[in-house]
């Protein structure tokens, strides 16, 4: 098998053969007894346990404790700021640029220490899992989807559905010929209505306890799947949602898509570990994850929003759930080649973050759960986004000239501090990979742009998706 000239961002490892391939609800399989520690993922050795409620309580209180450091090297900062504009004024700004970002790095980086995920068994009953695809059009890519999708080790039963969204070119041809071959494939053909209405129109007809999603341009890697079931196995009763770990596929493209495989590898990736300790991953993205399928027909489906995967995790942690990150379940997709498809994809998440807000941001907030942290800070983004927008940028042009006031050293501090985050999730990931046998290559020119330039791209598109979604613009993807 190979990528058709296209070679999955970060891996470098050859790919095993082919093989046969709750809400509150339904308990998961009972698990078969360890027979050998063959069944189990990990070093034999445990590190010290720490509670969860106490680790994060020491997530927040270092996040804290950073914060008062920091108001106290600022006083100078906050004073001659304060006579160019106000000191209220000064106060906002320097909370948006420096403290609020600050607590929330620090709170990341000890979250991604602490965390102590419990270690994948492959010793359990693996139930029947329906693996979702809905395509629009996509005949260059969906071959290989299937390919790869089909190469999995998952141990129990498997069925691929592609919903095919009204293409108009030769998709349900080529999708028809892989049902004729091979009789986990199923073609299902329904009237062009979106992503949302055609990945519910598949769910209606699946009857497997467990759903997975992926895009009709996503590369499954073999084992994936039966690693983020183990997750979801390992997890507790009520975890309804594993999201897997989306890395970029055609990073070796052009700069932008160099920039964007670090985003996903490093930014994302650490965003999702950070809020897997919290007990709410809150994107279960529908480029690969996975569901159960009780939780998901409760909370009705995909909903048709332009972030539909966002919001319908955020329904069903409303409904009492809890969501989870497996970084192991690797999957590589397509990212954005050009700066229009990029801006266009980012201000479609930064919509669907406000959509996730304004439907259950407050109830998420007030249940009070761990992952309250995580909402609280999505509430928080765009002022953010705003204050880098409207005030660092100003600030780095002025900086240029000589006018330090609102760019200077002080804030030179977040450089180190993004480095050993960026250092430690490395780590992580690089551990991540020997264990699935991939290997991390070097992108040096992306790693730059994405350490020193990413951000003032990325804050003015955020902040163009929060004010389209807040004046109800019309939904473009």
């Amino acid at each position: 098998m190979r990528l058709l000239g296209k070679k999955p961002a970060i891996v470098g490892s050859s790919l095993p053969g082919p093989a046969r391939a709750h809400r509150p609800g339904p308990p998961l399989p009972e698990r078969v007894p360890v027979a050998s520690p063959a069944g189990i993922e990990g070093r034999s050795w445990r590190k010290l346990y720490v509670p969860l409620k106490l680790r994060v309580a020491l997530t927040v209180l270092a996040g804290f404790l950073w914060v008062g450091f920091s108001l106290w090297l600022s006083r100078g900062w906050i004073s001659s700021l304060g006579h160019d504009l106000s000191p209220a004024g000064a106060v906002v700004l320097i909370a948006g640029v420096a403290l609020i970002p600050g607590y929330l790095n620090i709170q990341l980086l000890s979250s991604i220490l602490l965390d102590q995920p419990p270690q994948l068994r492959f010793d359990v009953a693996f139930p029947e899992v329906a693996l979702l695809i809905a395509a629009y059009n996509e005949e260059e890519s969906i071959a290989e989807t299937l390919d790869y999708a089909l190469r999995g080790d998952y141990p129990g039963r498997f069925q691929i559905v592609v919903a095919d969204d009204g293409s108009s070119d030769r998709t349900r041809d080529i999708v028809a010929s892989y049902a004729a071959r091979n009789g986990r494939v199923r073609l299902l053909e329904v009237d062009h209505g979106g992503k949302a209405e055609a990945l519910n129109a598949a769910l209606e007809t699946i009857n497997a306890p467990l759903v997975a999603t992926i895009d009709a341009d996503t590369l499954l890697m073999p084992y994936s799947l039966k690693r983020a079931v183990a997750r979801l196995a390992a997890s507790p009763p009520d975890t309804i949602a594993v999201a897997g770990s989306v890395l970029v596929r055609n990073s070796r493209q052009n700069l932008l898509t160099r920039a964007q495989e670090w985003d996903y590898f490093l930014g994302i990736a650490s965003v999702k570990r950070a809020q897997a300790l919290l007990q709410g991953t809150l994107v279960a993205q529908g480029a690969f994850s996975v569901y159960d399928t009780t939780a998901l027909k409760l909370a009705g489906g995909w909903p048709n929003r332009i972030g539909e995967d966002i919001v319908l995790t955020w329904r069903m942690l409303a409904q009492g759930g809890r969501s989870v990150f497996e970084p192991t379940a690797v999957a590589f997709t397509e990212a954005p080649a050009d700066w229009r498809a990029f801006a266009r994809q980012r201000r479609r998440w930064a919509r669907g973050m406000i959509e996730g807000l304004r439907d259950h941001g407050f109830g998420l907030l007030k249940s009070l759960n761990f992952y309250s942290h995580s909402v609280a800070g999505n509430f928080v983004f765009p002022f953010l986004d705003a204050c880098f927008t409207l005030g660092f940028v100003p600030g780095v042009a002025l900086a240029a000239t000589g006018n330090f006031a609102i760019v200077g050293p002080m804030t030179l501090l977040v450089l180190p501090l993004n480095a050993l985050l960026g250092g430690v999730m490395f780590v992580h990931q690089r551990h991540v990979f020997s264990t699935v046998n991939l290997r991390v290559r070097k992108n040096g020119i992306g790693l730059l742009f994405y350490f020193f330039c990413y951000q003032f791209v990325m804050s003015p598109i955020s902040l163009a998706g929060y004010v389209l979604e807040s004046v109800r613009a019309r939904r473009r993807w």
